[in-house]
């Protein structure tokens, strides 16, 4: 799952791109003003609809391997990225707008390629012993099908290569016992869900639910072409004023956006998840799910999971670097919000496409277990004070492509039930 920083803003298209997203931001603004905690009028037009899909589907059988609600009760099943083949995206107006300027040579040079095959080999080692912990730890494993990622294809809109399917959380949201495929933004994770469809075939197969979002035609219009990349404090006073490289010209999301907490899902508005795509997962999901949007001090928002991520019932770690604008709602309601400690990982370790804060994007095994980068030793004490024991692996090298061990999962079972944690 990537985790980066960095920017872009303005063409003629792209400023009436802006116009139109502007005043749909103004709408959806509005909307969340007016309702963070209730979607009662979505909910209000849908009951008489959903009461009928209910008649008309057949219930989901007891054994179907999909069900999970949030990110703590106990894991049973996961699915686990591959590093195997991954290629580096072309330097597209997305991809420049999501990374940092000191890598830009390296997306010039090396875009539509392998990423470094040394590097690479490490981090498909470090995988392989990853999912061999989890099994150890009593978790099934699956994995998407290795593809040849340096393929190039083209649509009527665009052209480019692939890049991976290492980030399974960044593509798939479970829900229930649903799976939902994430449109995506990049033109590069355009064909991405190809590696998963065997796997997601087999749990419809079982009967599990299975959606697919609008697909983008990812043309020029959904991205501004004059994004201005400047410095990153021009970049907050964008990002504080609902300006991203993404525009409101089709529904777009990244499922690494959103984190489930029972009936509650929160969502990001981000560069590569815009308002189009949290509607409609907001009027998908109701009236069972309630999404509400949260926004942070982030100069270039990507993907949730290292700036909150939520660990157990009432109980959330929060980046000091970026933090939530609704922090108090939080509060309010009761939960501890938790500053984790600034992370280890060394200035000349490549982040290509993430941010240290990868040291709080860790995978629960339940309330009481959580695995964690081997190397960061301040936020495993930090979780032993919290009574929740360690489960210590190294993935320093996989961390380079882009996610850390919530990115590189996505869980498909827990043991647990639906619950409001929130009312």
């Amino acid at each position: 799952m990537l985790r980066v920083r960095c920017l872009r803003g303005g063409s003629r298209g792209a400023e009436a791109a802006h116009y139109i997203g502007s005043r749909l931001g103004r709408v959806f603004t509005g909307w969340v003003q007016r309702s963070f905690w209730s979607t009662q009028a979505a909910t209000a037009s849908q009951n008489t609809c959903a009461a009928d899909d209910n008649k008309a589907t057949s219930p989901v059988p007891k054994d179907c391997p999909v069900c999970s609600y949030n990110e703590w009760d106990p894991l049973e099943e996961v699915i686990v990225g591959r590093a195997e083949n991954a290629c580096v995206p072309p330097f597209s107006v997305e991809v420049k707008a999501n990374t940092y300027e000191k890598y830009w040579g390296f997306y010039q040079k090396f875009g539509g390629q392998s990423f470094p095959k040394d590097h690479l080999k490490k981090a498909i080692a470090e995988i392989e012993e990853m999912c061999n912990i989890l099994k150890r730890e009593g978790v099934i494993v699956k994995r998407p099908d290795p593809i040849d990622w340096s393929v190039k294809y083209k649509t009527p809109d665009f052209e480019s290569t692939g890049m991976y399917a290492a980030m399974p959380r960044d593509i798939l949201l479970v829900v229930g016992n649903e799976i939902i495929e994430a449109p995506m933004a990049w033109r590069a994770r355009f064909f991405e869900y190809r590696a998963y469809r065997r796997i997601i075939k087999d749990y419809f197969n079982h009967g599990a639910k299975w959606t697919t979002a609008p697909k983008p035609t990812m043309a020029d219009e959904l991205y501004d072409q004059d994004y201005p990349v400047c410095s990153v404090e021009d970049r907050h006073k964008l990002a504080a004023q609902g300006k991203f490289v993404t525009t409101e010209f089709e529904p777009c999301f990244d499922a690494a956006d959103f984190i489930r907490a029972g009936r509650d899902i929160f969502v990001q508005r981000s560069q590569v998840t815009n308002y189009m795509g949290i509607e409609w997962m907001r009027r998908h999901l109701a009236p069972d799910y309630r999404v509400h949007i949260i926004s942070f001090k982030d100069p270039n928002p990507m993907h949730i999971d290292a700036t909150f991520n939520i660990i157990g019932p009432d109980l959330v770690l929060s980046n000091p670097d970026r933090p939530c604008h609704q922090i108090e709602l939080f509060k309010k309601a009761g939960w501890t919000v938790i500053r984790p400690p600034v992370p280890l990982i060394p200035d000349d370790h490549p982040l290509w496409m993430s941010s240290k804060w990868l040291s709080m994007n860790v995978l629960m095994l339940d309330e009481k277990r959580v695995m964690v980068d081997a190397n960061e030793t301040s936020i495993q004490k930090m979780f032993e004070n919290l009574g929740i024991s360690t489960i210590k692996v190294n993935i320093r090298h996989a961390n380079s492509l882009g996610g850390g061990f919530h990115c590189w999962t996505c869980d498909i079972r827990r043991r647990g039930t639906l619950q409001s944690y929130f009312d």
